[in-house]
């Protein structure tokens, strides 16, 4: 017998009784779900929004990839399980590292207790980055676990994905990671996973390549939110509970020539305080830098002891493009943030503009399109859109981590 509710990280969730399913739709800025359905493009997620619950929610801030899943992924903000960005600097070590290890997740994922509380669970990512993370505390030796990536979709094992060689499974080829294919690949995984293997819980995130390269109205865009539909028509026919939301929104952040529309903040501060003196972390950045060029709009900085850190708020809040520039203790508190996971200071920028290090650092050769990137308070904007008729707040109360809360009680029903 299972459990009426499963507590974690302090919420209750009600134990579905048909599959609860979470989608996040990695850079999904409202627009694309507007323009796709004016184009006819969606008729699925146009009747949903007519006949479930439509909504707008707000990401957490930093509005990145990482915080956002595993915010998703635990139902708390960052300054509960630790992941406030895809990048951080270890003071203590000196070192810039990637915060894609477990180490750093400070809190047990939704996944894991339902997974302990006996429900089978699922999860599919595009990017491998993520999988490690969204699977942490699963166990894959009694069939009631499947974690793996389109990324690395032909090397998963039983052992340790629970599934072996999940493209010879599903019959779709390992797709290229700059590409529309990966997000494919996690939809098709999950039409075929709901329909064959029954998850009570499944999670299904995907990549922002087609968003940081295209607009809403560009066919690009369109071509890849027809193709979501198709999939979400086969999802909701066979009865689950679905959420639609979003990690972050997706922004043009680029001048009239195309160019990236940049403050560079370490050239900034070398010029003040000296070169190197401090040193700026761009949390937006991850292995897979090739479509935004490690340009987000959220930044934040280490000042050497002794500086005049008023003096330096000041400077910045004074430069064209940085919309807040605050201190560590007001970042916490605004943004729910880990105090020992950002620097001395917090910076935020412009719906149109992006935050740097140096111009020599950022290679912005792959960048063949106008730069469009997220990471500020002009991208926390989110869909939440829920597949049956349910009693929801609305933004900025309604968060996009709220979005497994609602799946299950939605299933529930």
């Amino acid at each position: 017998m299972h459990p009426s509710h499963v507590v974690a990280n302090d919420r209750s969730y009600p134990w579905p009784k048909v599959p609860a399913i979470a989608i996040c739709l990695d850079g999904c800025e409202p627009a694309y779900l507007e323009e796709a359905i004016k184009a006819g493009l969606m008729p699925t997620l146009q009747r949903i929004r007519a006949t479930g619950t439509d909504r707008l929610a707000h990401s957490v801030i930093p509005s990145f990839t990482n915080p956002n899943n595993l915010s998703i992924a635990t139902g708390r903000p960052p300054i509960v399980h630790g992941i406030c960005g895809n990048y951080l600097y270890e003071p203590e070590t000196g070192k810039e590292v990637m915060m894609n290890d477990v180490r750093f997740l400070r809190a047990p994922t939704v996944f894991a207790k339902f997974y302990e509380a006996g429900a089978r669970v699922a999860i599919v990512t595009a990017k491998d980055k993520l999988r490690a993370l969204l699977g942490a505390g699963l166990k894959f030796d009694q069939d009631r676990a499947r974690c793996f990536s389109a990324e690395r979709s032909a090397s998963s094992t039983a052992a340790d994905h629970g599934q072996d060689n999940a493209s010879a499974w599903l019959g779709m080829p390992q797709p290229e990671v700059y590409s529309a294919d990966l997000s494919e690949f996690v939809f098709a995984a999950g039409v075929k996973l709901l329909r064959d293997w029954h998850p009570d819980v499944m999670y299904l995130t995907t990549t922002d390549y087609v968003q940081h390269k295209y607009a809403p109205e560009q066919p690009e865009a369109q071509s890849f939110y027809r193709m979501f539909d198709t999939y979400l028509t086969q999802l909701d026919a066979m009865g689950a509970a679905i959420v639609v939301t979003a990690d972050h929104g997706m922004k043009p952040k680029h001048l009239k020539d195309g160019s990236p529309a940049v403050v560079y903040v370490q050239d900034l501060l070398d010029a003040w305080l000296g070169k190197d003196a401090a040193r700026v972390i761009l949390p937006i950045t991850d292995p897979y830098v090739v479509h935004h060029g490690a340009l987000g709009s959220f930044a934040t900085a280490y000042l050497p002891a002794g500086t005049n850190q008023a003096d330096i708020i000041a400077r910045l809040r004074a430069t064209d493009g940085i919309i807040l520039v605050i201190d560590r203790a007001e970042a916490v508190k605004r943004f729910e943030l880990p105090a020992d996971r950002i620097g001395d200071i917090v910076m935020i920028s412009g719906e149109n503009m992006t935050l740097g290090t140096s111009a020599h650092r950022h290679d912005l050769a792959a960048l063949n399109e106008p730069l469009r990137s997220h990471g500020g308070l002009t991208e926390q904007e989110v869909p939440f859109i829920v597949n049956r008729v349910i009693d929801l707040p609305s933004q900025p109360v309604l968060r996009n981590f709220d979005a497994f809360f609602y799946a299950t009680t939605a299933a529930a029903l």
